[in-house]
């Protein structure tokens, strides 16, 4: 039985986050979309919900895997990658999963990758073969060499891991890239992908069975459609009958079109659309039969 389903019975929904850094802002605005509202402690630790009995954690992002796993929280937002990294090295010690990813998040992308000298010549994960690879993700890397077949050393370091092979400390690194800037400022070049990372927010395997169910149940709705949202527009125009079938396969990323009542002789339509509605897209539209053309933003929908 896990931690999880040993906890006492609450009424009271805790969601960890990070207290500072990258994913802290989005993951507050994300709530506070939700329809959250807090009152803050005096130590800006804790805070305490107000429009609904969903109370906040502000931790490292490294804490929030153990505090969900010890049933302290209840939900989370973090990398993907840190979730990853402290689930795969509970497994390779023979801990179960007592955590989960339940939604990508939309915010906070990035990958980890390897990342060689520059004057490399690479040609496959082979050339890894009796390597040192300096990481801050151990349990990740140790996993996938073991799937690649490879035998390579991994040295663990907690920061600055991407100055690892100057200093001869390894030959090469495997570490979170977003723009790729750093790599070149300390003439690295990635080579291989490990993980596709963004926000993600955790939960536990195990729902509970007191009042908190109704409450994740409820957070996890409206989540969904704000995430949904954040890309959202409402597509509004007119068209003749004949065009709407080739508007159609010009809108794969939208809702069915909605027809509304008719316009003296064209059809007058709308759909949510999910994807980016670029101005070559909305070009590309009218030179297909659109008219008209309004994009709406969408404040909130429940699907």
């Amino acid at each position: 039985m896990s931690a999880t389903q040993n906890a006492p019975a609450r009424d009271r929904l805790r969601i960890a986050i990070q207290k500072s850094g990258r994913l802290a802002e989005p993951a507050r605005s994300l709530l506070t979309a939700c329809g959250l509202s807090w009152r803050q402690s005096r130590d800006k630790l804790f805070c305490y919900g107000e429009s609904l009995p969903v109370d906040l954690l502000l931790v490292r992002d490294d804490d929030i895997p153990g505090l969900i796993a010890d049933g302290v929280c209840d939900f989370g937002i973090v990398g993907r990658n840190e979730l990853d990294e402290q689930a795969a090295a509970r497994r390779q010690i023979g801990l179960p999963d007592t955590y989960q990813a339940l939604r990508g998040l939309n915010f906070g992308q990035c990958r980890l990758m390897l990342a060689v000298p520059e004057e490399w010549d690479w040609q496959g994960v082979q050339q890894l073969a009796g390597k040192r690879i300096a990481t801050s993700y151990p349990a990740i890397l140790t996993d996938w060499l073991a799937a690649q077949g490879v035998d390579a050393q991994v040295v663990e370091l907690s920061g600055s891991v991407e100055i690892a092979p100057r200093l001869g400390t390894a030959d090469l690194i495997c570490d979170l890239v977003s723009s790729g800037a750093t790599l070149a400022a300390n003439q690295l070049k990635p080579v291989e992908t490990l993980l596709e990372s963004e926000a993600v927010l955790a939960g536990p395997v195990h729902t509970p069975d007191d009042a908190r169910a109704g409450l994740m149940a409820m957070l996890l709705r409206r989540l969904d459609g704000v995430v949904k949202q954040q890309d959202s527009k409402l597509l509004m125009f007119r068209a003749a009958a004949e065009r709407v079938s080739e508007l159609t396969r010009l809108l794969p990323d939208a809702d069915p079109l909605e027809q509304l009542p008719d316009d003296g002789g064209h059809l007058r339509l709308q759909t949510m659309c999910h994807g980016a509605l670029t101005w070559q897209r909305l070009e590309e539209l009218e030179r297909a039969g659109a008219q008209g053309l309004k994009v709406l933003s969408v404040e909130r929908s429940l699907a």
